[in-house]
């Protein structure tokens, strides 16, 4: 039985895409080389028939954007803030959960690129802000940005949270979102769709591995219930959060968890889930899996199932359960 799936990209005007020219649509198994439509999630727009009616071809491609940096600040030895100015429209694309964008320095050379989750979107004033953890070449280079200098971006993407569609069905609900390390930054929108939905949110941040001082700014505009705590121990979910997670999830009556972090969080809370019995709880998470192009074609963000099955994880939206179930992680 084929699983049923999601593509961040169906029905915007970025479907269909490289992949569906390609034979290798995410959704329509027209477009998968099957010569009847085998649609099992329906959503009002036939991306055959669009590709037909765009000549057979994909549709542009997302664009690239020369931005002028309006403030850098280094919160911790290696957490580096950028807010810059972009078009009001791209500004107006960035601000739902899960919208990420590549970056780099140099606009020339496209070997630098890379994606980072978006922490604000100010459409009123056009500034994007993102939090950078500086790691490697790439993001060291980063640190030479200043007021003034130009960064270059290309997006809109959205595929930075698994588990859309059970954060946008939280309405008028208790819920729990659990933070840790470079995770709070694309915490902060998922955070706002839970707030603009009238959630009450109870919200757990690790103590380590850095302060969460740089997100308190954006949590001001919400009314959320923050608890500092030790969410991972040697590997494992600590035995603090265990209890703190069972009895919020008992007496506050939580059918919902986003987990903002690692995927090793993300693994360890779907086992303590399980050992509970609470596989109804349901969830959204990090999309951590690494990207390249951000369109499905390089490969990076693939990942091998059971059955020979790929999948793109850049375009796939599907539920964190089903990102995690049958993979092997190294720690």
């Amino acid at each position: 039985m084929r699983e049923i799936v999601e593509c961040i990209d169906s029905g915007t005007e970025f479907c269909p895409c490289k992949l569906a020219e390609a034979g290798e649509c995410i959704i329509c198994s027209q477009l998968q080389g099957s010569c009847f439509c085998d649609c099992l999630n329906w959503k009002g727009v036939c991306i055959y028939h669009e590709f037909i009616n765009n000549g057979s071809k994909a549709k542009e491609g997302r664009k690239t954007y020369n931005c002028l940096v309006k403030e850098t600040e280094l919160c911790e030895k290696d957490l580096l803030l950028i807010k810059f100015e972009v078009p009001h429209k791209l500004a107006i694309d960035l601000v739902k959960a899960g919208s990420f964008i590549f970056i780099r320095p140099d606009e020339n050379n496209i070997y630098f690129d890379v994606p980072i989750s978006i922490l604000d979107s100010d459409i009123d004033n056009n500034i994007i802000s993102i939090m950078i953890e500086i790691r490697g070449i790439k993001t060291k280079n980063l640190l030479n940005l200043k007021a003034g200098s130009i960064l270059t971006i290309r997006g809109p993407y959205w595929n930075g949270v698994f588990g859309l569609s059970n954060l946008k069905s939280q309405i008028n609900n208790n819920v729990l979102v659990l933070a840790r390390g470079i995770g709070m930054a694309p915490m902060i929108p998922v955070i706002r769709k839970l707030h603009q939905n009238n959630n009450k949110i109870t919200l757990s941040i690790d103590k380590s591995p850095y302060k969460d001082n740089y997100v308190r700014e954006y949590l001001k505009n919400y009314n959320v219930e923050v608890i500092n705590e030790t969410l991972i121990y040697k590997g494992e979910i600590s035995d603090e959060a265990k209890v703190i997670i069972k009895n919020i999830l008992l007496e506050k009556n939580v059918e919902y968890i986003h987990i903002a972090g690692a995927d090793i969080l993300s693994v360890k809370l779907i086992d303590y889930l399980n050992n509970i019995d609470r596989k109804d709880v349901k969830l959204s998470c990090c999309n951590n899996i690494k990207m390249c192009c951000g369109e499905g074609i390089c490969g990076s963000c693939t990942a091998r199932f059971s059955g020979h099955r790929v999948k793109r994880f850049c375009k796939l939206q599907t539920e964190p359960r089903k990102v995690f179930e049958g993979r092997r992680f190294i720690w």
